[in-house]
């Protein structure tokens, strides 16, 4: 059985591992011995004072104190089929204020109807469609349809999404299928809270993909019950990606949310940054699988000014949408007023009055 490359809900490693994991990293490099000691610190006993004072070497990303604005995308890509383009199935902004100490993170709908502008590396005229279409329009390599470029694809992924929040985005990542479950398996699993029934459309109990004829997919389902749950990789992957349920694509996207989160907490409360060893098979399992655009600046810069961040500092946020149609026809999804006023309030500096005069639009946890 052909399997189908999905990545939705997995942005969720690049959140923590910008947040998290790199932040280890960070915490590494800064406690490594240095011949040149650092501002404020002691010098080690008996070591004979230098004839001039060493310069102060401040931590990498000190300059960076907000705010920023992270892309988070999924891609679903096939790989197994020559020149298949990749596509933006899950987009998620994570918007960290000023200060750092708090931390919005969104999703927009794939479906979501954009002005996507011309594009001249890829030959693309730019239009009005879809927002997953900019990944894959984005991608294409003139001349050689055999190798599209997800780096390409995420230039004009990001302009489009910058253009439609008005959000300056600092930087991101895009994730390809293959290290989510190895991830969640190396932190022993997760645990979430399921908040509503959820059968999955491609997996077994055991696992195993179901079977596909010609009607779809049959055999057993696995199931995830109302309530709060242990799952493994496997089943993180698989919970996150199901949309044929109550709410649809909406509630896929506030699952996606609410996994990245107890992820989040799951590396924090383990105390990673106390265990460089367990960060780096954390981000072995990634290998491959991630795609980094800094914009110039390092992982580690983010993960350094990002590891301060609370557990608790994460607000997720559910921006509500509609279908939109043309001819009796559905062209997509755009976002309700009080999504748009959601983003204009992130400009502003105004988030946390703006949802405290909208508590619905908080996603639980």
């Amino acid at each position: 059985m052909t399997r189908r490359r999905w990545l939705l809900g997995t942005a969720a490693l690049v959140a923590v591992l910008l947040v998290a994991a790199g932040a280890v990293v960070a915490s590494r490099l800064l406690s490594r011995p240095s011949p040149t000691p650092v501002a404020g610190s002691a010098a080690p006993t008996g070591s004979a004072s230098p004839s001039a004072p060493a310069p102060a070497t401040p931590p990498p990303g000190a300059d960076l104190t907000g705010p920023l604005n992270l892309l988070l995308v999924g891609v679903d890509t096939r790989v197994s089929v020559p020149g298949w383009e990749p596509h933006a199935d899950a987009v998620l902004v994570l918007h960290v204020p000023a200060g750092l100490g708090r931390a919005y993170l969104f999703s927009l709908p794939r479906d979501l109807v954009v002005d996507i502008p011309a594009y001249p590396k890829s030959g693309y005229p730019g239009g009005r469609t879809k927002l997953t279409h900019a990944m894959s329009y984005g991608s294409r390599v003139p001349g050689d349809k055999a190798h599209p470029s997800t780096a390409q694809g995420y230039e004009l992924l990001r302009t489009t999404v910058s253009r439609y929040t008005g959000l300056r985005i600092d930087a991101g990542a895009v994730i390809t299928f293959g290290g989510f479950d190895k991830l969640v398996d190396t932190l022993g699993g997760v645990d979430l809270y399921v908040d509503q029934r959820v059968a999955s459309k491609h997996r077994r109990p055991d696992g195993r993909y179901r079977d596909r004829g010609a009607g779809g997919y049959v055999g057993p389902q696995m199931v995830y019950e109302k309530g709060n749950r242990h799952l493994t990789g496997w089943q993180a992957l698989d919970y996150a990606r199901q949309r044929y349920t109550a709410g649809g694509d909406y509630t896929r996207q506030r699952h996606q949310q609410q996994l990245i989160r107890a992820l989040a907490r799951k590396i924090l409360d383990q105390g990673l940054a106390r265990d460089p060893d367990q960060v780096e098979q954390v981000v072995a399992a990634l290998g491959k699988t991630l795609v980094y655009v800094g914009g110039g600046r390092k992982l580690v810069d983010f993960a350094y000014a990002l590891g301060g961040l609370p557990a608790d500092g994460f607000v997720l946020v559910g921006l509500p949408g509609g279908a939109v149609g043309s001819g009796g026809s559905y062209r997509g999804e755009q976002l309700k007023p009080v999504g748009r006023q959601f983003l204009a309030a992130l400009r502003g500096g105004t988030a946390d009055r703006f949802l405290a005069a909208h508590p619905s639009l908080r996603v639980k946890t």
